[in-house]
């Protein structure tokens, strides 16, 4: 997945997938809260966001789609 990096995103878009981020890292092992990780989960946010998706459970999912190998090193 990838992402725009010049997309531009409502305040209230702002608001939710800030939360979806948070939610998410909380929800891993304290050992995995990295911020390596917390990159890698926000740009799969932001790359699932820019389809035009804003359903938090399709966000969270898409969130450790493909951090779970950078997790686990």
């Amino acid at each position: 997945m990838s992402y725009d990096e010049s997309a531009v995103y409502q305040p209230e878009d702002l608001r939710l997938l800030g939360e979806v981020l948070d939610e998410v890292v909380q929800s891993l092992p304290p050992n995995l809260r990295t911020s390596a990780n917390r990159v890698a989960i926000a740009r799969n946010i932001l790359a699932c966001a820019l389809t035009g998706e804003r359903d938090p459970g399709v966000l969270r999912r898409a969130a450790l789609m493909h951090s779970t190998g950078a997790a686990a090193a």
